[in-house]
């Protein structure tokens, strides 16, 4: 039998987030108990890898092997934020990535001034 802590943190990150782990698992397009045969059998690295970019922790955070390293966000919008970006960069090579990064800080500085300039959210 396999220890269980990889279970319990991924249960725990998926309730922080308020999700279910099905409703995770079928983000990450896996069965709907792949982590409950998690508890009793070793999953595979690919896998492993997934939930971790997925929930924007270390693989060795979900085996037990590490804590959190800097505060844990609790933040469920900026939670979904990450994982959009996750999921939109993907496939992007590192410069790809790197201007991607960049166009998004500009546009949310633009977003910040709209934000706070009321002439633009008056009706």
């Amino acid at each position: 039998m396999t220890d269980t802590t990889t279970f319990d943190r991924i249960k725990t990150l998926a309730e922080k987030r308020g999700k279910s782990l099905p409703a995770v698992s079928a983000d990450l397009k896996f069965s709907d108990n792949l982590f409950y045969r998690w508890k009793t059998s070793n999953p595979k690295a690919s896998d492993l890898a997934k939930v971790a970019d997925y929930f924007n922790v270390t693989v060795d955070y979900l085996l037990g092997r590490e804590d959190l390293n800097g505060e844990v966000i609790d933040d469920t919008k900026e939670q979904d934020l990450l994982a959009a970006f996750r999921l939109e960069s993907k496939n992007m090579s590192d410069e790809g990535k790197e201007k991607f990064n960049e166009s998004l800080k500009d546009m949310m500085k633009l977003a910040r001034k709209y934000l706070n300039d009321d002439k633009y959210w008056k009706e």
